[in-house]
């Protein structure tokens, strides 16, 4: 038996180890057994074993989830996000893709999912295989419940939109591609001026009046205005369409905007898509608080 080769293997795997990976560094069976009677290993699944001396943190038990699904399983969606470091947290339940002929027993806290991913869609991380970033980002982006916002991040940092709809038209039989679509053709279509007609649309079914859109005020261009109120409405698309010139004119005018006695709101497409309600009680509260101005 390889002692050192074991202890190397649990350290760099979050204090876990395969019973596969303990039997290749020369253990027996029965010294597998004998340490998880003596508590010196904790069992977390079938076939995947903790050291006793640690506490299973959240990369411990997601080892485990996909180490006990079998050699070929892979971390997707919420839990492949956040093992790239897409995402802050884990999610409660973690999701592990199986081939589609391999059945496993169910374990608390896993969805399994049955299907035949493609070597150039999956990548092993620290030790585990978790689909690549691309598909990661599609499958979180249908899974999280801001899924618009995650896939602007991404956008933003980890992956260009063409890659996505590369990664999403070679994988169109898999559940949630049609919403994946849906999030990908708006992140085509989110920039400033799509939110802008999103805008305007609300308010014209909303009832509101005494706006103009494209008003001239200061020397800049306010998107939308209650001129009498002094209300000026800021709307910015999805961030990854916006690069630093931009970001610096629309502070520019907003700051001068403000000096001059306006009140400036500021929504993004994703407050008109996903909160049409909540941006509709903002405008009416700012013109309710506002005097108006002959």
């Amino acid at each position: 038996m390889d002692l050192q080769r074991v202890q190397a293997i649990m350290a760099h795997q979050d204090g876990v180890i395969r019973i596969s990976q303990a039997l290749g560094a020369g253990m027996s069976r029965d010294q597998i057994h004998r340490r998880v009677v003596s508590g010196e290993w904790v069992r977390l699944h079938q076939g995947v074993y903790l050291h006793g001396g640690r506490s299973p943190n959240a990369a411990a038990w997601l080892r485990a989830a996909v180490y006990s699904a079998g050699p070929s399983a892979v971390a997707h969606s919420l839990s492949a996000a956040w093992w790239h470091g897409l995402l802050a947290r884990p999610p409660r339940k973690h999701f592990v893709s199986i081939p589609a002929a391999r059945r496993v027993r169910p374990v608390p806290h896993r969805h399994v999912r049955h299907r035949n991913l493609l070597n150039l869609d999956t990548t092993t991380v620290r030790s585990l295989r978790v689909t690549c970033i691309p598909l990661t980002i599609l499958e979180a982006a249908v899974d999280h419940p801001e899924g618009s916002m995650f896939m602007d991040r991404a956008l933003q940092k980890h992956a260009s939109l063409h890659n996505l709809w590369s990664v999403h038209e070679r994988n169109r039989g898999r559940a949630g591609a049609k919403a994946a679509e849906t999030l990908l053709r708006a992140a085509g279509e989110g920039g400033a001026s799509e939110a802008e007609r999103m805008l305007t649309r609300l308010l014209r079914r909303s009832g509101i009046s005494g706006w103009k859109a494209h008003v001239h005020a200061l020397g800049y261009e306010i998107d939308v205005a209650f001129p009498l109120q002094r209300v000026a409405i800021e709307v910015d698309g999805w961030a990854w369409h916006r690069d630093a010139k931009r970001f610096k004119r629309d502070m520019d005018r907003q700051n001068a905007l403000l000096n001059a006695g306006w009140h400036v709101l500021r929504f993004t497409w994703h407050h008109l898509m996903h909160e049409p309600d909540r941006v509709v009680k903002e405008i009416t509260a700012a013109l309710a608080n506002r005097p108006t101005i002959w």
